[in-house]
């Protein structure tokens, strides 16, 4: 009886112990409709920070658990469950997805973020599970083809920054680059010595999501840089669960298509029948100069990312990243080594939050020049190697005894290209630091009211050294003797930035009213020190000489209301800039824009299970262009001559002080834009899309235009004269084509069409623009008043019974019986008609297979090469003979002066890419269920359907093809590693 009473007594000590005892719960959490498990979801104590997420599989397991304890599980698009915790081992969760899941996607605004469901703006958000896959080096590429009026033209060599357009652009001589902005800093879009681009920094790994904010409802908070619309990156913040992520790719590269060439053989077969007097002249080789300027490639990225709490209460991760890329020039390459550090920690039970933003990159590159050109005209019956030759054994034309001292290079010929790239050491280094903290507190006192404390930095330090020795052909030269080159050339860019601003929220019933008020202040500095080519004998005592450039400053008084009232929305915004770019009466700029949006889903289908979500979109706003190449126009300024432009009085160069053109009265360049959509979403948002229409007028256009004789120190100066605009249509659809337990198929389709047309010049003279074809004075761009920026202004040509083109005859068109520049006529021009891009992706178990194509339809190149090169004529050159292509064959052409601005030249360059395929599948116990794989292969540039007979159809020159970097055919393998 004893033994039984002591039991019992122990048991009723230890039974208030077994009550609040913890214990460790188990589970795995699945989807409703199809049964698969949901990575990520979020499981935490309610009340508490104790929490971790679920694997792959779906499984978790969460330590410290009590007993009546509750457990909340969320995930995006998901509705929130709680799981009462009674001492239980394990759970099964089963979530939904919500009716209107895409609604509650977040999307970055200026100064702020709103839910998808309240947007007013023509706004549009990719994470980071649609980005592209492949190589993507640089962070505009993950988004290549997948936004409406979005188009990102990137070249071929390795780390290379891109041309990015929204809707076409808003300006003619001014900048048309969107203003980026990472993490609430804007940034620079002009790239430093030493670096490839301004967006090579950083680290595509890091980017959690790109919003790209197109009509001037959602731009206008940005004012002075936001009229060719707004792309805001935001990079991946801390988390509150231990994780690690291992990234490695490699890619194998190679040349896809050269300009068609006759081959040694054929080239002295040719020389044989149209110059036999030169047969002598030929080697014995056969050279594919073009093949040997290439060369395979190799691509190598890595990335590894830490993820935890900080001294379990600071969300942290930090992202070490080196890429490694090779250009298919010969001796070109890309290195980046990176560091990306996010912290955002929460204190005062969330009243106060700081997000801290800090990268560091350094950028290694090897230059290579562009020797295409050169490559297609030389010689192929010559070697590209000559034992004999004191210029490092290469091949180069020369007179004299062999030896370095005693020889001399052939004037006015070409030099050997392979020469030119392996003997020229151009190498570049940039090291960037940037990003910035913000300070986010919510009133103790008055909680509807925060103020938020953004302040960024970002500073570049580059460096470019280029070295050639006296043995290099291509080196500079005195008399045809190179004397070789020693360049350094200094960089300093430097942007700080401090915004400060209000904002009060307050929900009243049906009632919803946002505002948002601040200031900004952004300064932006430059300065760059020349060595000057220390190996030139004549270099000038000026060198090393500074160039110190004006500093920028802007500064900015904003404000925005977002009101809601039932299905209604209205969105006004205020921004007024200055900048020092102008003088005192003209610095100040006004810029609203107003939006209005009806939830017609919630006013006339809210019982409806077909339509999810219906809502209409009208916008108008103004933004303002200040970004043109002259900072401190207005001011009058006097130029000394530099160490390579001066005046010689007697023996030396006096330094003397010539006054610059000033443009006094500049003003700020004005957009305005009026947008009109609609989004839609069908069948529980499965099948979703919008539809946009815009026009877009901007004036005031910023000019370096003609100006009377005796007025200015120059016949040239800025001025604000003349207007274009631009109107077009977007589409956009998204569809979960098939979601079953082991099969997912989702799509996105965009489609865009626009046209911009100039409405107004100076002076109402047309202005021939875009750089010469071939020699001075041969631009075949133009601006006319009615037309197209950039059309071609050409010749009519005139063809045979044969329909052969006949050499120099071209259409009378203004019928004066004179062949003279009047005849010429704009015809065609470098826009699309239509551009669309199809992405896919599906998922069959644990295999994945995606593509991305874009299309575009309509758009014209004037091919340069042919235009230039393609004449008989050009078969001898000075000393040397000269390489053709072979498109003469189809012209006959002899003399390019005759036929340079021909329209036979202007060639359809629509086309169809596939820009990358991936083939993956993960293993998602490896490790013994500790880790997770994934293995992919892929390929990159897949293929090209066009016409155009050139190397690419997609180039940046305004439509002018005068030789491009072409871009290389890869194959990837990849893989990725997660704890």
């Amino acid at each position: 009886m004893k033994t039984i009473y002591k039991k019992l007594l122990i048991f009723l000590l230890l039974l208030p112990i077994a009550a609040f005892a913890q214990g460790t719960l188990s589970g795995k959490v699945t989807d409703q409709a199809s049964g698969q498990p949901l990575p990520g979801v979020n499981v935490v104590i309610q009340g508490t920070q104790n929490g971790t997420s679920t694997d792959m599989d779906g499984n978790f397991s969460l330590s410290n658990v009590k007993r009546g304890d509750k457990l909340v599980f969320s995930f995006v698009g998901y509705k929130e469950v709680v799981q009462n915790y009674d001492g239980q081992k394990s759970v099964s969760v089963v979530m939904q997805e919500k009716a209107s899941d895409l609604q509650e996607v977040v999307v970055q605004v200026g100064y702020g973020s709103v839910k998808k469901k309240d947007a007013t703006g023509s706004v549009t958000t990719v994470s980071e599970k649609d980005f592209n896959r492949g190589a993507n080096v640089t962070t505009e590429n993950l988004l290549n083809g997948r936004v409406a009026g979005l188009t990102v033209n990137t070249s071929g060599a390795p780390g290379s920054g891109s041309e990015i357009r929204i809707r076409g652009g808003s300006s003619l001589f001014a900048s048309n680059d969107p203003l980026i902005v990472i993490d609430g800093l804007p940034i620079v879009n002009t790239t430093n010595t030493g670096s490839t681009s301004f967006l090579a920094s950083l680290n595509p790994s890091t980017v959690e999501s790109i919003t790209v904010l197109k009509d001037a409802s959602a731009t206008a908070i940005y004012g002075s840089r936001a009229a060719n619309g707004v792309i805001i990156v935001t990079t991946k913040k801390g988390g509150k669960n231990l994780s690690f992520e291992y990234n490695f790719q490699y890619g194998s590269g190679k040349l896809v298509k050269t300009v068609d060439v006759f081959s040694g053989d054929q080239y002295r077969a040719l020389i044989a029948d149209r110059l036999p007097a030169k047969v002598a002249s030929l080697g014995t080789a056969n050279t594919d100069w073009q093949d040997a300027i290439y060369r395979r490639t190799d691509l190598v990225d890595q990335s590894a990312t830490l993820r935890g709490n900080l001294f379990k209460t600071i969300p942290t991760r930090l992202t070490i990243g080196r890429t490694y890329q090779e250009g298919l020039r010969l001796t070109n390459e890309f290195t980046r080594n990176t560091v990306g550090l996010s912290m955002n920690p929460s204190f005062f039970d969330n009243h106060l939050k700081l997000r801290v933003n800090a990268n560091y990159s350094n950028e290694t590159s090897r230059f290579a020049d562009g020797v295409e050109g050169t490559a297609i005209g030389f010689d192929p019956t010559q070697p590209i190697y000559d034992p004999t030759s004191p210029y490092g054994g290469f091949f180069q034309y020369r007179s004299g005894d062999g030896t370095l001292d005693g020889s001399t290079l052939s004037p006015n010929v070409s030099r050997n290209p392979v020469a030119q790239l392996l003997q020229t050491f151009d190498t570049g280094r940039n090291n960037r630091t940037f990003g910035n903290i913000e300070l986010d507190y919510k009133l103790h006192f008055f909680p509807d009211l925060r103020v938020v404390v953004n302040g960024g930095f970002d500073e570049s330090n580059g460096e470019r050294r280029k070295l050639m020795g006296r043995d290099a052909g291509s080196a500079p030269s005195n008399a045809n003797k190179p004397f070789g080159k020693n360049e350094l050339d200094l960089g300093l860019q430097r942007n700080k930035l401090l915004d400060t601003y209000f904002v009060y929220n307050k929900g009243i019933n049906d009632f919803n009213f946002e505002l948002t008020v601040g200031h900004s202040y952004q300064k932006f500095q430059e300065q760059y020190l020349y060595q000057g080519n220390i190996l030139d004998p004549n270099l000038s005592d000026q060198f090393p000489e500074a160039d110190i450039k004006t500093d920028v400053v802007l500064i900015a008084y904003f404000a925005r209301t977002n009101l809601s009232y039932k299905d209604f929305l209205l969105t006004l915004s205020y921004r007024r800039d200055g900048t020092s770019r102008f003088d005192n009466n003209n610095r100040w700029g006004n810029f609203p824009a107003a939006a209005f949006a009806w939830k017609l889903k919630d006013a006339l289908f809210k019982s409806s299970t077909a339509v999810s979500d219906l809502k209409l979109r009208l916008g108008y706003g103004i933004t303002g262009q200040q970004n043109f190449p002259e900072p401190n126009a207005y001011l009058q300024k006097y130029n000394t001559g530099s160490g390579t432009s001066q005046y010689y009085f007697g023996p030396g160069p006096i330094p003397i002080g010539i006054a610059a053109r000033i443009s006094p009265d500049l003003k700020w360049e004005e957009t305005t834009t009026y947008n009109a959509g609609i989004d839609f979403g069908f069948a529980n948002n499965r099948f979703t899309g919008s539809v946009d229409a815009f026009y877009k007028d901007t004036k005031d256009l910023l000019v370096d235009a003609a100006i009377p004789d005796g007025s200015n120190t120059s016949n040239r100066a800025y001025q604000n004269i003349g207007s274009f605009t631009t109107k077009g249509i977007e589409l956009t659809l998204n569809a979960n084509v098939i979601k079953t337990d082991r099969f997912n198929w989702n799509v996105n389709f965009n489609a865009t069409t626009f046209q911009r047309k100039i409405t107004e010049l100076a002076y109402h003279s047309d202005i021939l623009t875009g750089g010469d074809v071939a020699g001075t004075g041969s631009p075949v761009l133009i601006f006319s008043e009615g037309y197209t920026p950039y059309s071609f202004y050409v010749f009519k040509q005139l063809y045979d019974a044969n329909n052969k083109p006949i050499e120099g005859a071209y259409a009378d068109l203004n019928r004066d019986g004179i062949k003279n520049d009047d005849d010429r006529y704009i015809y065609k021009n470098q826009d699309p008609d239509l551009t669309l891009g199809f992405a896919s992706t599906m998922n069959v178990g644990n295999l994945d297979f995606s593509f991305n194509l874009r299309a575009s339809i309509g758009n014209h190149v004037f091919n340069g090469v042919n235009a230039s090169q393609a004449q008989y004529a050009l078969l001898q050159n000075g000393a040397a003979l000269n390489n053709l292509p072979s498109s003469v064959l189809d012209t006959d052409f002899t003399t390019t002066s005759n036929v340079l601005h021909s329209d036979i030249f202007v060639e359809n360059a629509s086309f169809l890419r596939m820009d990358n395929i991936t083939l993956g599948y993960t293993f998602p116990k490896w490790l013994e269920g500790k880790a997770s794989l994934r293995l992919s292969a892929g390929v990159q540039n897949a293929f090209v359907l066009t016409k155009y007979s050139g190397l690419d159809p997609e180039i940046t020159n305004n439509g002018l093809d005068k030789t491009i970097y072409p871009r290389q055919r890869s194959i990837l393998f990849g893989a990725n590693v997660k704890f």
